[in-house]
């Protein structure tokens, strides 16, 4: 009988142990790109709370749940996370502004009023997101990776938003230069995206939204008003 227990108690603990090892392994199924999208969100939320330079592979683990090891095995070292971070931001942001672009039509109008909201789109603007960005750009050290990595997408926007900004005011006989009015909207929108980011009690999207319109009325009053599209 006691032969019995032992066996069966022998037994209970290798299924036992089987469990907790399959428990443990179950969240390595993963596929690789999944995997390494759940450390790139987790290095996202870790800039927001610990900033660029206080932000380790360890932190990054302890938020995705994950061991150090395995973030060590997919990206190797925090300068290669951090790259593959701003590169998925960087893309992430470009495939919004350019789908809201094709969704809008032909009137130049539409396309600057898609092009501002994008910027609001609630996937793209969260504060962890605003938060890693600023980190990026305030960042002396990742500056020249940022333009480096992020100079033609922000070229291919600036060049999209003046074109429209050129359009819109020979359309509309409206005085200024148009360079000069794509930079004011441009740096408008920046400027706000600061504001959610470091304002104690900051204002919500919307209102945001309504500031950047408000700077688009300013130019183009036939067009738009601070609740947007005319």
């Amino acid at each position: 009988m006691g032969a019995a227990i032992k066996g069966y108690g022998s037994s209970m603990a290798g299924q036992i142990i089987k469990s907790e090892t399959e428990a443990e392994a179950a969240p390595r199924k993963l596929s690789r790109e999944a995997r390494r999208s759940q450390l790139i969100e987790a290095m996202i939320e870790t800039l927001a709370t610990r900033g660029y330079a206080r932000t380790t592979l360890t932190e990054v683990a302890k938020q995705a749940g994950l061991s150090h090891g395995l973030v060590n095995f997919h990206f190797e070292t925090k300068e290669k996370l951090l790259a593959e971070t701003l590169m998925f931001l960087a893309e992430e942001y470009r495939l919004n502004w350019t789908a809201a672009l094709e969704r809008a039509g032909d009137r130049p109008a539409a396309q600057l009023d898609a092009l501002l909201r994008a910027d609001f789109n609630p996937a793209i603007c969260t504060p962890a997101r605003l938060s890693a960005w600023c980190a990026f750009w305030g960042e002396a050290q990742s500056r020249p990776m940022y333009q480096d990595r992020c100079g033609s997408n922000d070229a291919a926007y600036i060049q999209r938003l003046e074109h429209i900004c050129a359009a819109l005011t020979a359309e509309g006989g409206y005085p200024g230069t148009p360079a000069r009015t794509a930079r004011a909207l441009r740096v408008t929108v920046e400027g706000v995206w600061l504001d959610l980011m470091t304002m104690t009690g900051p204002y919500h999207r919307d209102e945001a939204l309504a500031t950047v319109h408000a700077v688009a009325a300013a130019f183009f009053p036939r067009h738009f008003g601070e609740d947007g599209l005319l």
